[in-house]
């Protein structure tokens, strides 16, 4: 699943929240509204949206994407804190399952991704895709579209600097010719033995992605599918070997 679900929804909305003389907790103007998001860091106007306070809440909750969910969520708590005198429902037990979600929402939340130096269309393409799915669908839908993100860029690094590589190579064997003849990592620096077993954890991770992106992604039919905590982690680590060698070629350009 993707964000909240609807019985989280319902649990915040019609339990936690509640509705009191016609209004969502304390939302009981457009104006609260309206600094409700702005408190949030969201660029979000509720009068573009139909209906009740209520209604806007809640579309505006289902259009967002599970980070912002959270972000919602958190303060959606902060504002209304347990209180069970004045709303039976909102306990210090339903505040703590409703942090719990928030916790799972901001785990779905991937890297935030950046275009690379070194790039081709492939690559473009796919980062571009990546980032629409994360936001509309979630995680999951993501993590084939963040594989061929990495495969690309490392066959382009490859291309850019002339290493020769064989058509059928995977991102494993791409990486361990770009460490052994790009000029940019001739000095790693201190700790050359401990980044060196990173090194090949790294290396291990990438080899792990080709099953999940065969076997557990939307690359071809699958009855399973990664969970988003486990899509987004698989994101996080793609981009975040991504990152890590562009700035270190991004070095070499510098100087």
């Amino acid at each position: 699943m993707s964000g909240m679900t609807e019985t989280e929804k319902n649990r915040l909305l019609k339990l936690y929240l509640g509705v009191q003389a016609g209004y969502l907790g304390k939302f009981d103007n457009i104006g609260v509204l309206d600094r409700f998001y702005a408190e949030c860091g969201l660029e979000v106007d509720p009068r573009s949206y139909d209906g009740t306070n209520r209604a806007k809440f809640e579309q505006i909750l289902d259009a967002s994407s599970p980070n912002v969910q959270a972000t919602i969520l958190r303060r959606s708590l902060e504002l209304h804190p347990p209180d069970p005198e004045r709303w039976k429902p909102r306990t210090k037990a339903l505040h703590d399952e409703l942090s719990a979600v928030a916790d799972r929402l901001e785990g779905t939340a991937p890297v935030q991704s950046k275009k690379p130096k070194i790039t081709s269309a492939t690559v473009e393409r796919a980062i571009e895709d990546a980032e629409q799915l994360v936001e509309t669908t979630g995680a999951t839908s993501a993590v084939d579209r963040v594989h061929t993100m990495l495969h690309g860029y490392l066959r382009a690094l490859c291309d850019d600097a002339g290493i020769s590589y064989g058509e059928k190579m995977l991102m494993s064997g791409l990486f361990a010719l770009i460490r052994k003849q790009h000029p940019a990592f001739g000095d790693t620096g201190p700790r050359n033995d401990d980044l060196v077993k990173i090194f090949r954890a790294m290396s291990g991770i990438m080899d792990a992605m080709n099953p999940i992106r065969n076997e557990g992604s939307m690359a071809h039919p699958s009855k399973e599918l990664l969970d988003p905590p486990e899509a987004a982690l698989v994101i996080n680590m793609a981009r975040t070997i991504l990152h890590y060698v562009d700035s270190k070629v991004a070095t070499v350009e510098q100087n």
